[in-house]
């Protein structure tokens, strides 16, 4: 891909106390035409000036930001909008990690790398999370919520309906439960 598009600036402060002006210098410096610009945590989801700038990038356009924190909350979320970009054919760069240029074989080169990176933590993490439910699971963990009746509960109901000719929704209004969570208990 190559820079022949506009040069469109991304600057982001995470409080509305703090000032945008730095990052609006660096950015006017480099020859943003635009500059998209907004007052939110980077771990908000919903940008609204992020996604509007993403939106408005067509191909050859390059995003240019001062620093990619400002871009992205984490490694897989910069992934991401890398390849959202990629497939618009739109570039990226960062002003103080110049290894971030999409622009150029070498920064598309340690992008791959990363998401390579990302998407082998990925896997290892899975891999963990398998074998750590698998061990406690032989160690006799149970998973998911906790039964709303105990075994003795169950043996109560059994014994109001059977023995005492009691109705199962007066059964589960006795131990506090819904009718259908009774019923399900009494089928195990």
């Amino acid at each position: 891909m190559q820079a022949s598009g506009q040069l469109i600036g991304y600057a982001r402060v995470s409080t509305q106390a703090q000032d945008l002006e730095q990052q609006r210098l660096a950015l006017g410096q480099i020859g943003c035409n635009r500059i998209f610009e907004e007052k939110i945590s980077g771990a908000n989801r919903d940008r609204t000036e992020l996604n509007r700038l993403l939106d408005h990038l067509r191909p050859g356009n390059v995003l240019i930001v001062t620093r990619l924190d400002r871009l992205a909350r984490s490694t897989t979320d910069l992934l991401h909008i890398a390849e959202r970009l990629r497939a618009i054919d739109a570039g990226l760069r960062s002003i103080a990690e110049p290894w971030a240029d999409t622009t150029s074989p070498a920064g598309r080169m340690v992008l791959t790398i990363f998401a390579g990176i990302a998407d082998f933590e990925r896997s290892l993490i899975g891999e963990r999370t398998s074998a750590g439910r698998a061990a406690a699971k032989a160690r006799g963990v149970r998973f998911g919520p906790k039964p709303a009746l105990t075994p003795e509960q169950v043996s109560h109901a059994r014994q109001l309906i059977a023995e005492e000719q009691r109705p199962v929704a007066e059964a589960a209004r006795l131990l506090g439960v819904h009718r259908a969570t009774l019923y399900r208990a009494l089928s195990k």
